[in-house]
């Protein structure tokens, strides 16, 4: 037991302080790519070249010249299409790793997406980040550009969305106060059981998977970026099913006949005829 407290007590440990260091790192992913791209837009590509993990042996043949013409072709098509005023968000960070050697991240290395956009488009960089100086290896556009969608629908759905872990702790709750056995496994029901799954996203895509389900009380919701504000909902198939079984016994209960009063009477516990002198 005391074994097992310590390895849990360990792994909860490890897992904050790798939160915090993702977090640090985030903030340095955005902050570097804000710099850079800064830079870059006023045509300053000796303090953009800065930014880069040119120490790196990914990096070490690059000639500095061709970089720079690099550079300002691509500062072109990002200031046609976005213009000069932007703002940025992280999206997401990862490592991959596959069966595949060319799919995988490439050795001490984070590939980073981090969104930009003006007023009315939005774009999303992937970056490669030098694990060790936290600097770019490598820059580009993922996708075309996209207008910035509205995000109210999205959160009227997000609060509507919510309905769906209310009910199920409300059945939970009236699981609890049942006379039944084995509640954990009606819990645990309630808990997972829900599907199909309909998924909406900000960017107005509606989809619907029949076996796939939704955990933790048939809600999840992700706001990484403009196209990755997703919101999936499980019907709750469980809860559902276990307040029908709750309903059906009150009923059954309810319209059980009441005894009469001859019938909880003792038979015969008092002699009614006179008694005999």
């Amino acid at each position: 037991m005391k074994l097992a407290k310590r390895i849990f007590f360990l792994s909860l440990i490890a897992f904050v302080f790798s939160g915090c260091d993702f977090i640090r790192n985030a903030f340095d992913y955005t902050d570097t790519t804000e710099g850079f791209v800064n830079c870059l837009l006023q045509g300053n590509y000796d303090k953009s070249l800065e930014y880069m993990a040119l120490d790196h042996e990914m990096a070490r043949n690059t000639n500095p010249d061709t970089l720079k013409a690099g550079l300002a072709k691509f500062r072109n098509v990002l200031v046609e299409s976005f213009g000069t005023e932007l703002t940025y968000s992280l999206v997401t960070a990862e490592k991959k790793f596959s069966t595949n050697a060319s799919e995988n991240t490439p050795p001490h290395t984070t590939v980073a997406f981090v969104q930009f956009a003006n007023q009315k488009k939005f774009g999303v960089f992937r970056i490669l980040f030098d694990d060790t100086s936290k600097k770019i290896l490598n820059i580009n556009i993922s996708g075309k550009p996209k207008d910035i969608p509205s995000m109210i629908p999205f959160w009227a759905i997000v609060l509507l969305a919510l309905t769906i872990p209310a009910f199920n702790i409300y059945v939970i709750v009236q699981i609890k106060r049942s006379t039944w056995n084995r509640k954990w496994l009606k819990y645990l029901a309630v808990a997972l059981l829900n599907a199909p799954t309909i998924t909406y996203s900000a960017m107005s895509v509606v989809s619907f998977k029949l076996l796939f389900f939704q955990f933790l009380l048939g809600i999840s919701v992700s706001t990484m970026g403009y196209q990755g504000s997703v919101v999936s909902v499980g019907i709750p198939l469980g809860g559902l099913y276990w307040l029908w079984k709750l309903k059906k016994q009150g009923q059954d209960n309810s319209s059980s006949p009441s005894p009469t009063p001859d019938e909880i009477s003792p038979v015969n516990s008092v002699d009614q005829s006179p008694a005999n002198s």
